[in-house]
C-alpha cells in the first residue's frame, strides 16, 4: 500500500510504502482510455513535459509539490506547466504502489474546476467497480 506525505516546509511530496516494492519502479496503469484521450490532444512537447512528470511520480521517492497535489480522498493531480499553459491529470495510488491516471485536462482558471473533480471521482468508481468484478 503507498500513500503521499507532504514535508513540513510544504516542498517535497513523499511517497511511503508499507511494503519494498516502492524501492523499484511504481508501475503507471492507465483506466479506461480517458488519458490517452487527453494525450492525443496534445502537441508533442506538451506530451513530452507530461511524460517527464510522470517519470517523477514513477521513480522518485521524494517529488516536489509543484508537481503533486492533494485534491481529497485520495485523489490527486499531476501538475503540469508548459509554454503558459497548465495541465492537470488525476490518479490515485492503488494497492502495491500502482498508480491510476484517471481524465486530464488544461487548466484555465486559477481553481481546479468542480466538475472535472467530480469526473475523476466517478471515473475512480468505476475503476473499482471494474476491479471487483
Amino acid at each position: 500500500m503507498c500513500y503521499a506525505t507532504i514535508d513540513k516546509k510544504n516542498t517535497l511530496l513523499t511517497i511511503v510504502a508499507t511494503k519494498s516494492l516502492c524501492t523499484m519502479k511504481r508501475k503507471i496503469k492507465t483506466y479506461g482510455g480517458y488519458f490517452e484521450g487527453f494525450m492525443n490532444t496534445l502537441t508533442d512537447k506538451e506530451q513530452d513535459k507530461i511524460q517527464y512528470a510522470l517519470l517523477l511520480l514513477k521513480t522518485q521517492d521524494r517529488v516536489p509539490v509543484k508537481f503533486i497535489c492533494l485534491i481529497r480522498d485520495g485523489l490527486y493531480e499531476l501538475r503540469i506547466e508548459y509554454n503558459g499553459n497548465i495541465y492537470r491529470v488525476f490518479f490515485i495510488f492503488d494497492n502495491d504502489c500502482i498508480v491510476v491516471l484517471f481524465n486530464g485536462f488544461q487548466k484555465k482558471t486559477r481553481k481546479t474546476p468542480t466538475n472535472e473533480i467530480e469526473k475523476a471521482f466517478k471515473i475512480r468508481e468505476e475503476y473499482y467497480a471494474d476491479k471487483q468484478s
